[in-house]
């Protein structure tokens, strides 16, 4: 049985320049999150391999899992447990033929049908969004906000991660959707406090869920 966390948070060096992607990871451990997702366009394959193997015997060690966002080659080389897929990406059918039955392909979705393709392809989970506006990617559709959400918890048979301007503020009327989890980056990245900011989202998903 794969193991879909509730908490994921995505590592970000574009829009901070605090933390590296390993000090990241290394406070999303201590602060609860159950997924991290190592995601950056801009290292060179190299590089991306190197902090990916660093990352990746970090959350063996504390049980987390970890996940590369949309590189299949980097996720077979650092022995991560899966990967996330954008449709500009390798499509699913492909990743899973690569990755083997027991590695986590997540698919992203903007719209019922994207999430019931990415279903039909054999996602393990869909990252929906962005629920709210969000500073963190230029997005060009609009927010889709939580009534779109609902609809798509309920159209798919598979865990829905929420994504896009996600933060303690709105984390509870996120989680009364329905939806599996969620996804953060720029709420606990750009922090004063990233370790409490990451405990009060976990309580809330995870009291939510109880």
């Amino acid at each position: 049985m794969k193991k879909i966390g509730r908490l994921y948070l995505i590592t970000d060096t574009a829009i901070q320049k605090k933390y590296s992607h390993f000090q990241i990871a290394q406070f999303a451990v201590k602060g609860g999150a159950d997924v991290i997702q190592l995601r950056d366009k801009s290292l060179s394959t190299s590089e991306l391999i190197q902090t990916a193997i660093k990352i990746a015997a970090l959350c063996r060690k504390h049980k987390v899992t970890f996940l590369i966002n949309d590189r299949v080659d980097v996720a077979l080389v650092s022995n991560a447990d899966g990967v996330h897929l954008g449709k500009e990406d390798i499509p699913i059918k492909e990743a899973r033929k690569l990755l083997g039955k027991n590695k986590i392909i997540g698919g992203t979705a903007h719209s019922l049908a994207e999430a019931l393709f990415c279903e039909s392809e054999g996602a393990d989970y869909i990252g929906f969004g962005h629920i709210y506006p969000t500073k963190t990617k230029y997005k060009p559709e609009k927010p889709k906000g939580t009534e779109q959400l609902k609809l798509i918890v309920s159209k798919t048979d598979i865990p829905v991660i929420a994504i896009g301007g996600i933060s303690p503020l709105n984390i509870k009327e996120v989680m009364a959707t329905g939806v599996h989890g969620a996804a953060v980056v720029g709420s606990v990245l750009n922090s004063l406090n990233p370790l409490n900011t990451l405990k009060l989202l976990r309580k809330n998903i995870y009291d939510r869920k109880k």
